[in-house]
């Protein structure tokens, strides 16, 4: 398993530096700083953010490779049977907020889990995916992520991008407003069934397509003009990103079960948001418009 340990890492850490270059040469700023970390528990990682961009008002790109002695709660529950098992946990998250209120925020991560237990073969498994959150909606920026997202999803099998894109869908809810965060994507966890190469290719297409995805609609809306309407509504519909993070993000929740960064952890909450009790939009506007039409699961392909 040490073999395979190692091929993960070293993909991860490589599509980390190609994200964070991507989006650097995008942002047209300084660029990302990083910052490297350590846990007392076994493992690390490092931490790149870029904050007050050209472009992006905030984008974290973080690769953590940690281990410890037992589960958390939030990686067990799919698997009472794995509860206990020691675990090591690697991956690549992030989360881009862009200033400009036409350019969506986009989220994307893929990690391995390794549970362990002496006496017994490893459990191991991946997951993953990306998914869009627009302020002000485009059919031509969604078309082009979901197209993005069945290409890298071709090769494995028609069924596979309807399946994963359905499953991102009903992740991405928040149950609590009945309201979807965004326009999906694709999620997978808990992927073993194939075999560890065709698992593993499987999750470097998900990675390798995260920047063809989210690019060309980056350039299309980041010059376009706005003014404070259109950053007060930004700046309200981010109050529904931290609320998902908060409440259902396995990640944050794994993240912090298992006593990891917080700073890293929550490197993915926006640097501006507001809540307004009760608002609604007005009738017939683009702000309506993107919670009746844009936030209601579609087929976009």
């Amino acid at each position: 398993m040490q073999q395979q340990i190692t091929q993960v890492k070293d993909y991860l850490l490589g599509l980390q530096d190609e994200i964070c270059n991507g989006l650097a040469v995008i942002d047209g700023g300084d660029g990302f700083v990083e910052d490297a970390w350590s846990r007392e528990e076994g493992g690390g990682g490092r931490t790149r953010v870029l904050s007050e961009g050209g472009v992006f008002e905030k984008a974290g790109v973080n690769f953590s490779h940690v281990s410890g002695a037992r589960l958390p709660a939030s990686a067990s529950a799919a698997r009472p049977e794995l509860a206990g098992r020691s675990f090591q946990a690697m991956g690549v998250s992030l989360v881009v907020h862009p200033r400009n209120p036409y350019t969506p925020t986009s989220h994307a991560n893929v990690r391995f889990f390794v549970a362990e237990k002496e006496g017994e073969d490893p459990v191991w498994w991946f997951g993953g995916g990306y998914d869009l959150t627009p302020y002000y909606g485009f059919d031509e920026d969604c078309a082009h992520w979901h197209r993005t997202a069945a290409q890298a999803c071709e090769p494995f099998g028609a069924e596979i991008y309807p399946k994963y894109k359905k499953w991102c869908d009903d992740y991405f809810y928040l149950k609590h407003r009945d309201e979807a965060r965004g326009v999906g994507g694709l999620f997978f966890d808990d992927l073993n069934a194939w075999g560890f190469e065709r698992s593993f290719e499987f999750m470097r297409a998900v990675g390798n397509s995260y920047l063809p995805a989210y690019s060309p609609i980056v350039e299309r809306r980041k010059d376009m003009t706005y003014g404070e309407r259109e950053r007060s509504f930004q700046l309200y519909r981010r109050g529904r990103y931290v609320e998902f993070n908060l409440v259902y993000d396995r990640g944050t929740l794994f993240g912090l079960q298992s006593g990891g960064r917080t700073e890293s952890i929550l490197m993915s909450l926006p640097p501006l948001v507001r809540w307004e009790y009760a608002w609604t939009p007005e009738p017939g506007s683009d702000e309506a418009r993107l919670i009746e039409y844009y936030l209601k699961h579609r087929d976009w392909v």
